[in-house]
């Protein structure tokens, strides 16, 4: 198999590692074969693939969107790096509220599979940073929320105070009011 399954503390929450052939040319790996990742567990089939570019500082999230809309995501930089964060919000889950952090970038190439259920963002730390992920369900911006980057009943360690956000994020709701708003 062309692809190591890395378990994290988190259900469903999986860091994969690609097998990388380099030679005088570059490299070559693949970034999605659904054979590989049913041989890994991950029977997910993919409906959208969303690219961004982001300078150094810049923080995108906490997103996700409410079902019957929600979405999975297999997440990966193809140029750069950044902090990359999911967030358990299933409420029936014993980490409910607990996250992931893991480092993605252009170099180690390490993919993230985030399944329905997360609120997910990254933080870039490099300039000209290439984000790239596939999405099980369209993008339906009725249903799309976000939380609170900095909200301290998450305890994220970003490694950053004042990051670069857009108008959506800096509204983010804080993880408490969700909990109160869609129980």
């Amino acid at each position: 198999m062309n692809l190591e399954r890395i378990e994290t503390h988190i259900d469903g929450l999986v860091i994969l590692q690609p097998r990388i052939f380099n030679d005088g040319r570059g490299y070559f790996y693949e970034s999605w074969n659904k054979q590989t990742f049913l041989q890994c567990g991950i029977a997910q089939d993919f409906v959208q693939d969303n690219q961004s570019l982001s300078q150094q500082g810049v923080l995108r999230g906490l997103h996700f969107q409410k079902p019957p809309f929600a979405q999975a995501k297999l997440v990966r930089v193809i140029q750069g790096a950044v902090l990359d964060v999911a967030v358990d919000i299933r409420k029936n889950s014993p980490t409910y509220g607990q996250h992931v952090a893991v480092e993605l970038t252009g170099e180690n190439k390490t993919l993230f599979y985030i399944p329905e259920g997360f609120a997910h963002g990254f933080l870039t730390l490099q300039d000209d940073t290439i984000f790239a992920y596939k999405c099980s369900n369209y993008y339906h911006k009725a249903s799309e929320e976000s939380l609170m980057w900095n909200d301290p009943d998450l305890n994220i360690a970003w490694g950053i105070d004042a990051p670069l956000l857009s108008e959506k994020d800096l509204a983010g709701l804080p993880f408490r009011g969700y909990v109160t708003a869609f129980e």
